[in-house]
C-alpha cells in the first residue's frame, strides 16, 4: 500500500469514530433536554406581571440570585441571555426569557406570562395594544443585490 492510501485510511477511521461520537453525544443532550423541558412542564403557572425592562445581559450583571449564577457552567456566563425586569405582585423580579418570546413581550404593559421558576417560557395575554414591529432597514448590499436579481429576471419585479 502507498503513503497516501495509508493516510486516507487514517483519516476515514478517525472521521468515522468523530461521527459515531457525536452521534452517542447528540442522544445523551437530546435526553437531557427532554427531562428538563419535563420539569419546566411540572413547574408552570401562569402569573400577571407588569415589565418593566427587557435587555440582552450577561448573567453576571442580570439581578438574578448568586445562587443561579453559580450553578451555571463557566463558559455560559459571559454569553448574554434575555433578562426581563417584572413587578409580580408586589416585588420587582429579574426573570430569564425564552429566546423565541423574548421579542413579543411587550415594555412598561401588564402580561400573563407562564412562569416556570425564574423563566418565561410563554406570554399569553397582553394588554392594550401591541406595538408594531420595527422594519429593519436593508443594507447598500443587500438592496444592489436585490435590484441586480430584479434585473435579471431571477425576482418577480415589486
Amino acid at each position: 500500500m502507498s503513503k497516501l492510501s495509508i493516510v486516507l485510511l487514517v483519516i476515514l477511521i478517525i472521521l468515522i469514530i468523530a461521527v459515531v461520537a457525536l452521534y452517542f453525544l447528540g442522544k445523551k443532550a437530546q435526553k437531557r433536554q427532554a427531562e428538563q423541558q419535563q420539569q419546566l412542564d411540572a413547574m408552570k403557572q401562569t402569573v400577571s406581571m407588569l415589565i418593566i425592562d427587557k435587555k440582552r445581559m450577561k448573567i453576571k450583571e442580570s439581578g438574578l440570585p448568586q445562587a443561579v449564577i453559580d450553578q451555571t457552567p463557566r463558559l455560559m456566563r459571559n454569553s448574554k441571555l434575555p433578562i426581563v425586569k417584572a413587578k409580580v405582585g408586589p416585588q420587582i423580579m429579574s426573570l430569564v426569557s425564552e429566546e423565541r418570546i423574548f421579542d413579543s413581550i411587550p415594555v412598561k404593559k401588564e402580561v400573563k406570562a407562564v412562569v416556570s421558576g425564574i423563566y418565561i417560557t410563554d406570554v399569553k395575554g397582553l394588554h392594550g395594544k401591541q406595538a408594531p414591529k420595527e422594519v429593519k432597514k436593508k443594507g447598500f448590499i443587500k438592496r444592489a443585490l436585490e435590484k441586480a436579481q430584479e434585473k435579471a429576471g431571477a425576482k418577480p419585479v415589486k
